[in-house]
């Protein structure tokens, strides 16, 4: 048994088809058949049952599953440890985030770790919800993820990240009711968000509860990316973090705070257990942010960008519409 036949069985297993998992690898769907075949020679059964176009695990598939993934984990946990003992700051961190997420605190985050370890590339995957990203580190196939707070993550690590305000955001000359905004105003308003479930959604949902309101809900996409550019063309307001709020300023939306603020806090989980020096060091990054929304000292950019930490009453000089 080699360590590919392994990787491969892992692909296939993450994929649920040998034609997406071949294409994932680079590698020729006869080769990845044939490689498979000699693992289950070596076990003494299928791993794989067909169902349609694609495979499922069969019982011993599933009891080979989180066995593999500790050994390709030790293996990098070997690669790296000999890696940084010549000097080599490299590696590879798979982190899975909900969108909001990625956009802000990750984005920071990986840029400063980058800046302290630039031979440190990274791979981050979205997630359809906020319970599917404890699944995704749960089943192995990203070692660090970033949910909201409250997510059920039973036998997981957790690191609470720094609190983030929320942002009404509206279309270009809209009537604002309110400056600041009072959230039982928030009732009266067409929003436009994601699908239950996801942090978007969790975020405008609870803000609500709190006014004793249900939504009104103007349009509902899957489409992250299309709230800003929605809002943007008319179709109604949207309840967005500080950062993408103010990106959302920047092209024309007029951003107001809420009163009294409204803030979200997300949290970094990952699995008990040795993890990759590579990981344990992200999390050790993180867990010395301060809580602010601040960089550390040590990997603070020397000349930041003169619009981060603006307060919201101060968007007019960093070019976003406010009211």
């Amino acid at each position: 048994m080699e360590r590919k036949h392994l990787e491969y069985f892992l692909a296939i297993a993450n994929h649920g088809s040998f034609t997406s998992a071949a294409s994932s690898l680079r590698i020729a769907q006869p080769s990845l058949s044939y490689a498979i075949s000699v693992l289950e020679r070596e076990m003494g059964s299928p791993l794989f049952r067909r169902v349609g176009r694609g495979v499922v695990l069969t019982p011993l598939g599933e009891a080979l599953l989180a066995p593999a993934r500790q050994v390709i984990n030790d293996f990098a946990l070997v690669r790296t440890a000999a890696r940084q003992v010549l000097g080599l700051v490299t590696g590879r961190l798979d982190i899975v985030a909900t969108t909001t997420l990625a956009v802000d605190p990750l984005a920071s985050f990986v840029g400063a770790f980058r800046r302290r370890h630039p031979g440190v590339t990274f791979n981050i995957v979205d997630a359809e919800s906020t319970a599917a990203v404890v699944d995704v580190v749960r089943r192995g196939r990203c070692e660090v993820g970033l949910t909201e707070h409250g997510t059920a993550a039973a036998g997981m690590r957790l690191l609470d990240l720094p609190e983030q305000d929320l942002l009404a955001v509206f279309p270009p000359a809209a009537a604002v009711p309110g400056d600041p905004l009072r959230l039982e105003e928030l009732a009266g308003l067409d929003f436009v968000t994601t699908p239950s479930g996801t942090s978007t959604r969790s975020a405008l949902d609870s803000a609500l509860d709190l006014a004793g309101a249900a939504p009104r809900i103007a349009v509902e996409t899957t489409h992250r990316a299309a709230i800003v550019p929605l809002v943007l063309g008319g179709a109604g307001a949207a309840l967005l973090p500080r950062r993408l709020a103010w990106e959302a300023g920047r092209l024309g939306a007029v951003v107001v705070p809420l009163a009294p603020p409204l803030t979200r806090r997300g949290v970094l989980v990952w699995p008990p257990g040795a993890l990759s020096p590579t990981a344990q060091a992200f999390i050790d990054l993180v867990r010395a942010w301060p809580h602010d929304g601040g960089e550390p000292e040590a990997v603070r950019d020397p000349d930041p960008d003169p619009g981060e930490g603006l307060p919201v009453a101060g968007a007019a000089e960093a070019g976003v519409p406010h009211r």
